[in-house]
């Protein structure tokens, strides 16, 4: 079941999903400046890990595509984009999200992240994905979360597996990178594998 969205619709207004530290929901118009701020000044930190973004992909214009297209996949059931908040200041720390939606005999979706250079490696993506898992299982109804890192990836990978993600093997030239193809190392998560118990609390 979808809990708070149907296809054709997407979520209400005020809508969130609340952590211990940080809270998700989805993007807004309003976001944009610190969006862009925190994408431009984490530049460097993130370009190794990402598709090779263009000139202007930090542009407003580029922005507002960004936010119809989200929109499209929250209301076809294609995907969900949120964006980190945390609670004590309502800074942006990073995004989520799950695309590539696929339902019938499959019930899964792709998992990405990303996190700005001044919030890493302090816990907010572990408090972010504790999160939303249980929400993407019990309240979109999927059956499996899958996703992928560069082999390299030492962080990604711890993160990945203290949620209770298993590995799963290795896809050749998987994912541009950076501007090269690149392999990437497999992980999948069932409901009955996550690593904690408790669930999100939406609002």
């Amino acid at each position: 079941m979808l809990g708070f969205m149907l296809p054709g619709r997407g979520p209400r207004r005020g809508w969130q999903l609340q952590g211990r530290r940080v809270y998700l929901r989805p993007p807004r118009h309003g976001d944009y400046r610190a969006w862009a701020h925190l994408r431009e000044q984490s530049r460097t930190f993130l370009t190794p890990w990402e598709p090779r973004w263009p000139v202007d992909g930090t542009g407003r214009l580029a922005y507002r595509r960004r936010l119809h297209a989200l929109a499209s996949e929250w209301r076809n059931d294609e995907g969900y984009g949120f964006f980190i908040f945390r609670n004590v200041d309502d800074a942006l720390l990073g995004g989520i999200n799950l695309g590539q939606v696929r339902r019938g005999v499959a019930q899964t979706a792709s998992l990405g992240y990303w996190i700005g250079a001044p919030h890493a490696r302090q816990g907010y993506m572990t408090d972010a994905l504790t999160a939303l898992l249980p929400y993407a299982f019990r309240q979109l109804g999927l059956h499996r979360v899958e996703a992928a890192c560069l082999p390299g990836n030492a962080a990604s990978r711890r993160l990945l597996t203290k949620l209770g993600f298993r590995e799963e093997g290795m896809a050749r030239q998987f994912l541009k990178i950076n501007d090269r193809w690149q392999d990437h190392t497999l992980f999948g998560l069932v409901e009955g594998d996550l690593a904690f118990a408790d669930g999100p609390r939406d609002r």
